[in-house]
């Protein structure tokens, strides 16, 4: 007799803990107080980057942070306000900034790198997911020459340490591989193993695959909390009704903290708010997805279109879109390419999502200490594309007791 479950989010960590659960004999229904995929798993630059080992919390962040809360225009910005959960989540990021930290946290975070790397190729062969997969690696392009050799450290750490290593491309070298870019450059860091897709299309390609196979998905339909009998989760409450099963998933992205409550503990996760502008391909459309680390913007080609985006704003769960935020991805973007994104006429979307920021810069993926039979699944940072085949794989092992392909400990509930 199959056993069923119940997901609480249908991002791109609800859809891929979906997908192995069901392919584990699990009957599936997943939940959404909105659209399915309709958060920050759409309208992001849809990198899938084994090369993001390291957290945001490397030495001298803090004083970088500091120094962008004076600057009008900073890609990283906070929303002043009476919020006690901001400034302590805040302390404790700021705690972490340090290389002892940094490196714990990347130790943790480049497993789930590599395996949802590795996952992600079985999938396209296997589900065959319609979403303009890409294996062409990450370019990491500088204009400051101090910028690009300053990189060469963090460099030699991910290759001594991580196996992780860049090529390095000097000069306009990189317009070789990119004839996008504009001359003058300083050059580049190529991350060969790297890859991307349309997260948008990800998103309805896998939704497709999991309804042939059975998973139901049910929109509009929030949670609204747990029917419990002996000390175990049985159904959940929500605007549709109550839906029973076995076991559970929360995968609420940057949602998560909302259910402290019935989770049995506090999440701390804060809401880091990223923007996109999409629209069609430019004439002289770049081939290779790009990083600006001067201006913190990144580029992604699709087939079917061009995205800018990033930035980070800790402005709560505020809804709006900031039109000067999606001016910082134009302007952060426009000094490289030859021709700018910003040019390409009509734009299809603006977009914001909000990222689920905890302060290690690790996902929680373990049991709710007061729910044996719950899981959560969130927290990943900007890398919740990245590790969601990877995500999907270990969630659904703990729940079915099988022995977990990852050392779980770096994403336990409780070291918090």
């Amino acid at each position: 007799m199959s056993q069923s479950a119940l997901i609480v989010g249908g991002g791109v960590i609800g859809l891929a803990c979906a997908h192995y659960l069901n392919k584990g004999g699990w009957s599936v229904t997943v939940i959404d107080k909105g659209t399915i995929g309709g958060g920050a798993s759409w309208g992001n630059c849809g990198l899938v980057c084994p090369s993001h080992v390291l957290p945001l919390t490397e030495p001298g962040m803090v004083a970088e942070g500091l120094a962008a809360l004076f600057r009008r225009n900073a890609p990283f910005t906070i929303r002043p306000r009476l919020d006690p959960s901001l400034w302590s989540w805040l302390i404790r990021f700021a705690r972490r900034c340090n290389r002892r930290d940094m490196l714990e946290a990347a130790r943790g975070i480049q497993p789930l790198l590599d395996a949802s790397r590795t996952l992600y190729d079985e999938l396209m062969t296997e589900e065959k997911l319609d979403c303009e997969w890409e294996t062409r690696g990450l370019l990491f392009a500088y204009k400051s020459r101090e910028r690009f050799d300053a990189f060469a450290s963090t460099n030699q750490l991910l290759t001594e340490m991580f196996h992780r290593p860049a090529q390095r491309l000097d000069g306009d070298a990189p317009l070789e591989l990119e004839p996008a870019l504009k001359p003058g450059l300083a050059g580049g860091w190529l991350y060969s193993g790297d890859a991307h897709l349309r997260p948008d299309a990800l998103i309805r390609s896998w939704r497709r695959s999991l309804e042939g196979s059975g998973v139901v998905f049910r929109e509009h339909c929030a949670f609204e909390g747990f029917e419990r009998l002996d000390g175990r989760a049985s159904a959940v409450l929500t605007e549709q009704g109550r839906i029973a099963a076995d076991s559970f998933v929360i995968a609420a992205g940057a949602w998560t903290p909302r259910l402290n409550a019935e989770l049995g503990c506090k999440v701390p996760i804060q809401p880091g708010k990223g923007y996109s502008i999409t629209m069609p391909r430019p004439s002289i459309c770049p081939t290779l997805p790009m990083i600006f680390p001067e201006t913190h913007v990144a580029v992604t080609p699709f087939r079917s279109g061009c995205r800018i985006g990033s930035t980070m704003e800790f402005a709560g769960y505020d809804e709006s879109i900031n039109p000067r935020r999606l001016q910082l991805l134009r302007d952060g973007a426009a000094p490289f390419l030859r021709e700018p994104e910003a040019e390409a006429e009509p734009i299809e979307q603006t977009w914001f999502g909000w990222r689920p920021m905890t302060w290690d810069g690790l996902p929680i993926i373990d049991r709710a200490p007061a729910t044996p039979n719950v899981l959560i699944a969130a927290g990943h940072n900007m890398l919740g594309l990245s590790m969601a085949p990877g995500t999907g794989k270990l969630a659904s092992q703990l729940l079915g007791g099988e022995k977990p392909f990852l050392d779980p400990k770096p994403y336990r509930a409780g070291r918090f």
